[in-house]
């Protein structure tokens, strides 16, 4: 039988939400990829491996809207933190198949290139890491509000490189004027199809964060109950000091960068959601047959999310600016 301190004292009760939050997000993505191998959509990418990191990182955020509560500005891995936070797959996969039902973009963005008003969570972008300087104005915001919320940001290894990373340490870290932030880099080792080793000079890249005095650690975000505890001090610490904080997350990359190298299995990866799903079978936390049974439940879900979004429009010329600018779906850009 398992004990609390197994599991970092995290209670039976959770730790089933994360690993059915984990499944869900696998078989989601696994979905997604069906459907772009179907020739239903252009292009696949997406967080298969990034379960026990991203599945934490949502369930942990305040959420809401405005910036009383946590804004989250993610990368185009982030599927796991928003199925955490209540993303339906059949809305996932309207953005997949570009129908003018998706909530995110009415269909005219990629796959996982989300945006949630409601929950804060700001539009993903394909550009890499324009999201960590984007990131300090809505933590600006949030300080001079004083309300104890926080902006989270996430990106990939490869993606430091770029000076908009660096200019987010520089803006977050000035001292007196320190921004409430969770900085987070998801390091799978891999930059498109380039390895990390031989493209980095510090030992890690918590280290840069260190260089700024922000606090940082390195976690193993392959281990869902590791990545709760790391975000949720974090977190404590962001909100009682108004500082930033940085986690390095060390994840897998399991189908590859993308559909662009063919978006097939990779093996000798460690797989965090089967790794959890051992832990918590071996410790009788769940059973053979609920393991089946949810794997059952939500393939099923996606087969149904997929056919009723094939049933669906695709959008029209006259919505190209929806999703653009506030009001612009009450505009008529014919008269422009």
């Amino acid at each position: 039988m398992a004990s609390k301190q197994q599991f970092g004292g995290l209670d039976k009760k959770l730790l089933i939400q994360m690993y059915e939050h984990m499944v869900k997000s696998r078989v989601l993505e696994e979905r997604l990829i069906k459907i772009y191998r179907a020739g239903e959509s252009y292009f696949w990418i997406g967080g298969p491996g990034e379960e026990a990191w991203g599945v934490p990182l949502g369930m942990l955020g305040k959420k809401g809207q405005g910036p009383a509560y946590d804004f989250y500005h993610l990368h185009y891995r982030c599927t796991p933190t928003l199925i955490a936070m209540g993303l339906s797959m059949l809305d996932s996969v309207r953005l997949m198949m570009n129908r003018a039902t998706d909530p995110s973009t009415g269909g005219r963005n990629f796959s996982n290139h989300y945006v949630i008003p409601k929950w804060n969570i700001a539009p993903v972008t394909s550009p890499l890491e324009v999201q960590y300087p984007i990131a300090c104005g809505t933590a600006h915001v949030q300080k001079r509000l004083g309300k104890k919320s926080l902006t989270v940001v996430t990106g990939g290894d490869a993606g430091t490189a770029e000076g908009d990373f660096a200019s987010s340490l520089i803006l977050a870290s000035r001292k007196g004027q320190e921004l409430p932030m969770l900085i987070t880099v998801q390091n799978n080792k891999w930059g498109i199809s380039t390895s990390y080793e031989g493209q980095h000079g510090e030992t890690t890249i918590a280290d840069r964060a260190k260089a700024f005095n922000i606090r940082a650690q390195v976690i193993n975000g392959n281990d869902p109950v590791e990545s709760y505890l790391a975000i949720e001090e974090s977190m404590e610490y962001i909100r009682k000091t108004g500082k930033p904080a940085f986690i390095e997350a060390h994840v897998s990359r399991l189908y590859g960068h993308s559909s662009a190298s063919g978006a097939n299995p990779v093996q000798n990866e460690v797989d965090p959601v089967k790794e959890f799903e051992k832990k918590l079978l071996k410790a009788e936390i769940i059973k053979p047959k609920d393991v089946k049974e949810l794997w059952e439940k939500f393939e099923a879900e996606g087969v149904k999310a997929a056919e009723q979004a094939r049933s669906e429009p695709v959008p029209t010329a006259d919505s190209v600016w929806d999703h653009t600018y506030v009001g612009s779906e009450n505009a008529d850009w014919r008269n422009f």
